[in-house]
């Protein structure tokens, strides 16, 4: 009977649950960015009272809002593959695209958002850290990414993330122009070709081929 009042008196958010209890709560499960549905398993609470609870964390400081549905439990800036680790939930995804190339040193601009690859749907979302632009992409060329664990997405490689912008771009019009690119000296262009090849679309396949083989051969050697 205790128990049964406890259970319920959690669920409306009582004081007879500390924050810290809660807190250790979240801890526990071993990420430092969480969705509401994984704060309510942990907790064991409803979506709607987890919710309740979370926004109480987050007032004493605990907890912060990423993002609509998604939680940091702790003071740290969570990392971008973390959170798109919890964004495109309950699908894979990694970091590609102008975020990819970026982070091998391959373009000098920053991008303004973050580039993700999911086999869920397309669709920009608004973080504490900034944008995430997630792009769909075919299951048949998703992967080519290293560094994924079961807290974070893997980061795409040199090839995948160039591939990734252009078979994207190569979607949406015809002839693709990228900014100054610097390829790293361990490229690999036989990865390069083996994407293209496992395009689906004779169409797309061969347009991607055209426009990569365009910027390759004006991009720079590292």
């Amino acid at each position: 009977m205790a128990e049964r009042t406890r259970r319920r008196e959690t669920q409306r958010g009582s004081p007879l649950v500390s924050t810290l209890d809660l807190y250790a709560r979240l801890q526990k499960v071993g990420r430092v960015v969480l969705s509401t549905g994984e704060a309510a398993s942990a907790m064991g609470v409803s979506m709607q009272a987890a919710a309740k609870l979370l926004t109480r964390l987050a007032t004493s400081g605990m907890v912060s809002k990423v993002s609509h549905g998604v939680w940091q439990v702790n003071r740290d800036v969570p990392q971008p593959a973390e959170v798109a680790f919890v964004l495109t939930d309950p699908f894979p995804s990694y970091i590609s695209g102008w975020s990819a190339l970026f982070h091998h040193g391959m373009i000098e601009q920053i991008p303004q958002a973050v580039f993700v690859s999911s086999l869920g749907r397309t669709r920009t979302t608004s973080t504490s850290i900034g944008p995430f632009k997630i792009h769909h992409i075919h299951p048949g060329v998703f992967g080519g990414f290293e560094g994924a664990t079961g807290v974070r997405c893997g980061m795409a490689t040199p090839e995948k993330g160039l591939f990734d912008v252009v078979y994207t771009l190569s979607t949406q019009s015809g002839v693709v122009t990228l900014p100054e690119l610097e390829l790293p000296r361990n490229f690999h262009h036989r990865s390069l070709h083996r994407w293209v090849a496992r395009i689906p679309t004779r169409r797309l396949q061969t347009l991607t081929r055209k426009n990569l083989e365009q910027i390759i051969a004006g991009a720079q050697a590292a």
